[in-house]
């Protein structure tokens, strides 16, 4: 977290959640799932040239502390996610995305 001041730390947020990926199959089912978590992603969150980095467990949770501000997020690489960017205020804040694995 070089370049990032004491401030911006002390405005620090947790955000937490988890990602989750879908369709997982062509058609869904009434009373099948049709997401599952997104296991081993990186989120990449981006603002301006600071670069933040977490990356989920088995059950698709993340936990990242950051400074405040608005950010540009990403999965790792060819995933579509949404969002695409997020506010984050100091505290503690669930967010949870959504990757688009493509398949209709």
């Amino acid at each position: 977290m070089a370049g990032v001041t004491l401030a911006a730390l002390a405005a620090a947020a947790v955000l937490h959640g988890t990602v989750s990926i879908g369709p997982t199959t062509p058609v869904c089912r009434a009373g099948v799932p049709c997401e599952k978590p997104a296991a081993g992603v990186v989120l990449t969150f981006t603002r301006g040239t600071h670069v933040f980095r977490a990356r989920t467990d088995g059950r698709g949770r993340y936990t990242i502390t950051l400074p405040a501000g608005t950010y540009a997020v990403r999965a790792s690489a060819g995933m579509r996610m949404t969002p695409v960017e997020v506010l984050v205020r100091a505290g503690s804040h669930l967010r949870g995305f959504a990757i688009d694995t493509g398949i209709r």
